[in-house]
């Protein structure tokens, strides 16, 4: 009976031990013991929660790790595309994560008082690569000009490129929402990483981040007329009408007409002159707009905040690889409304 109520004698488990996770996923360890006896009338160790969550978040982790290497198999089934959107939007990015310089955990003796952490050395970090899934047809207009989205899908790993396009594949088919016709729009800021990695989908629409695209405008125009100048604004006000518009290849022969006068000027605009050329399939934002696409990555930003900003990048924070992986599994699924999916996981027993 104990077993099938995920009760282990003398061990946090069951409901309790889902509830203190939750609260271990939303704020830090100290706090969420603290909240504990303040919601829940539980004193409780801010240590025994971090093992709570090392240990539900260790499930969630094989568990996503499962879905992914299940739909990496052909022979595998998604779930039914008959209702298939005609397109779905994917937005994915990638932000550093301080890391641990020990190989191993400190622990304290006799009470002792611990030394203070190294300072996190070049080379200690990491990055998470986040995606974000949503359907442009449900995207709103909450205001004029300004629209968000009913509902989105987030993704995330502390792994390679390939890792975070395998996991947004598995959520694609989990959800059904990559059919035989189904438009997979990309959006980046110009990474490489993400347009070598697009063509794994034969319907697919390219699009370059819209604020990406100016920051490079502004690069030039500040390197040009001087930063904060009426005239720089003037003229990335300019060049974005006209990206807007959809006339990449007219902004494109009006700065090759340029004449700059000395050669940081001139190499600035070379480059310039070289991103824009690079990517001007991805740059029909008139088109994009059009087709409720969109044209920003603001979707993925939010998700980083979100994932990653609130609960893993506050002061002092640093973080062992299994630790980041537990708990951004349990943050996934509790931003994804899957957390329901942890009554059916078992808890991990951990060395």
């Amino acid at each position: 009976m104990l077993d099938l109520l995920g009760v282990e004698p003398g061990r946090i488990s069951g409901a309790l031990a889902r509830l203190l996770a939750l609260l271990a996923t939303v704020v830090p360890y100290p706090l969420a013991a603290r909240l504990a006896w303040l919601l829940l009338g539980v004193t409780v160790s801010p240590m025994s929660i971090w093992r709570v969550a090392q240990r539900l978040g260790e499930a969630a982790a094989h568990h996503t790790e499962a879905l992914s290497q299940y739909h990496a198999d052909s022979r595998s089934s998604g779930a039914s595309t008959q209702a298939a959107p005609a397109a779905v939007v994917l937005g994915v990015d990638g932000c550093s994560l301080g890391m641990q310089v020990r190989s191993t955990r400190r622990r304290r003796k006799d009470g002792e008082t611990l030394p203070p952490l190294q300072p996190i050395e070049e080379g200690h970090f990491r990055e998470v690569k986040t995606g974000v899934l949503l359907l442009p047809s449900e995207r709103v207009e909450t205001s004029p000009g300004r629209r968000s989205v009913v509902r989105r899908f987030l993704v995330t790993c502390l792994g390679d490129a390939d890792a975070i396009f395998a996991r947004l594949y598995a959520q694609l088919r989990e959800l059904g929402w990559v059919g035989a016709h189904t438009v997979v729009v990309i959006v980046g800021d110009g990474a490489e990483w993400i347009w070598n990695r697009a063509s794994m989908f034969v319907h697919r629409c390219e699009i370059l981040d819209f604020w990406h695209a100016l920051e490079h405008a502004w690069g030039f125009a500040h390197l040009r007329y001087g930063e904060g100048s009426a005239q720089a604004d003037r003229w990335v006000h300019k060049i974005a009408e006209d990206l807007r518009a959809g006339k990449v290849q007219q902004v494109i022969a009006r700065l090759k007409r340029l004449q700059p006068k000395t050669p940081e000027l001139q190499e600035s605009l070379q480059r310039l002159i070289h991103y824009y050329s690079e990517n001007a399939g991805r740059m029909r934002y008139d088109e994009y707009l059009r087709l409720g696409y969109g044209i920003g990555s603001g979707a993925v930003e939010s998700a980083h905040k979100q994932v990653v900003h609130a609960r893993f990048r506050q002061a002092g924070m640093r973080w062992s690889e299994a630790g980041a992986r537990r708990l951004l599994a349990l943050r996934l699924l509790l931003l994804n409304h899957d957390w329901a999916k942890l009554d059916r996981m078992r808890m991990v027993s951990l060395a």
